[in-house]
């Protein structure tokens, strides 16, 4: 049973992403070095620093490029927000008498900050900060505070932090909220993935905070049986197509849409859904294709969806005002959608109505 929890903080409690993006490319400026895209950054960043800086600019002493990283981030650190589901998931562990820990690499003076700005320190039971490398640091929180290790979960957004559980022989789950992508984590092999910690809240009560192993029999499954889902492809008046980008499709582009609630018509969630992902209202819904997904590598966890696909049209002004399950949108025509990098299921059902236009 876990009776511990011990939290990273950047991108599993707090969202830091767009500073330390800008931090770092302060650094690399001042280095004459290349800047990054915010997805090359994701793709490359990596613990400890030392690892991810001599990589860029091996020439330069970490002193330095503290310096630079620290003013730079000083000016832009009111761009970190915490992160959803963070706030309730701390009151979840304080309600069920779950010992908190934080085990970060974020320097005292920024965790300060943004701790005033969140009040999430008054959650924690003990907090280890400013540790470049948590690996080294895990033996000596379980022993200092007698923490059993099959009662032990480290939840965290970075391969790092997966490779520190298990240097811990403690459980590890990884959420899609924070640096690293599904892929990176994946390779890590966590004991469990979610895609944020509202769903971790709901697996640990869902199975009466008991987790097993990575690959163990009975593992658990937020799911026990196929889902029923909704999604639309959404036409705007130029013709063109919505596509969505999401972390737990693999970073994927495909289209909005979610599960059906009981009680609820089909059309009905689909309306619901994409009113709440995308803020759009749509029009002229018409059923195209149901589709089996079972078992996608894409998606973030094992999974059986069966997929009820509609194309609609976007009533009023197209303006899409994203929530927090994506991460960037396009409107692109149909033809150049396909170009994209698509999750499978978008792009059969594409092809399927392309096809029907095309009669």
């Amino acid at each position: 049973m876990i009776r511990n929890i011990i939290f990273d903080w950047s991108g599993t409690l707090v969202d830091d992403l767009p500073a330390v993006w800008r931090a770092n490319n302060y650094v690399f400026k001042q280095a004459g070095v290349m800047e990054l895209t915010l997805d090359e950054f994701r793709a490359a960043f990596c613990l400890p620093f030392k690892n991810f800086y001599s990589r860029y600019v091996p020439s330069v002493s970490l002193p330095q490029l503290e310096q630079w990283f620290h003013s730079h981030f000083r000016e832009v650190q009111h761009l970190a927000r915490e992160l959803p589901h963070a706030r309730e998931m701390l009151l979840f562990c304080r309600a069920h008498g779950l010992r908190t820990f934080l085990l970060s690499t974020i320097h005292r003076d920024h965790f300060a900050a943004q701790s005033a700005a969140t009040t999430f320190d008054r959650f924690l039971d003990h907090a280890y900060l400013e540790v470049w490398d948590k690996r080294t640091k895990i033996l000596e929180i379980l022993q200092k505070h007698e923490l059993t290790a099959g009662e032990t979960l480290f939840v965290g957004d970075m391969q790092h932090d997966i490779e520190t559980a298990r240097h811990g022989g403690i459980f590890s789950c990884a959420v899609l909220t924070g640096y690293n992508r599904l892929d990176q984590l994946r390779a890590s092999e966590p004991d469990l993935i979610v895609e944020h910690l509202g769903e971790l809240r709901e697996v640990l009560e869902r199975n009466e905070f008991e987790l097993k192993p990575r690959g163990a029999a009975h593992s658990v499954q937020l799911d026990g049986w196929p889902v029923a889902t909704v999604g639309a492809l959404i036409f705007n008046a130029a013709g063109q197509v919505l596509m969505i980008r999401t972390q737990k499709w693999s970073q994927l582009w495909g289209i909005p849409g979610g599960k059906i609630k009981l009680g609820e018509s089909a059309v009905d969630a689909l309306r619901r859904e994409i009113k709440e992902e995308t803020n759009l209202e749509i029009g002229d819904i018409r059923f195209v294709l149901l589709q089996d997904c079972i078992h996608s590598r894409e998606f973030y966890r094992d999974a059986h969806f069966v997929l009820l696909n509609y194309t609609g049209r976007c009533v009023g002004e197209p303006r899409v005002q994203l929530n927090d399950e994506a991460q960037a949108f396009q409107w692109v025509c149909p033809d150049e959608a396909l170009t994209m990098e698509l999750n499978q299921p978008t792009r059969i059902l594409i092809e399927t109505v392309l096809r029907q236009k095309a009669r």
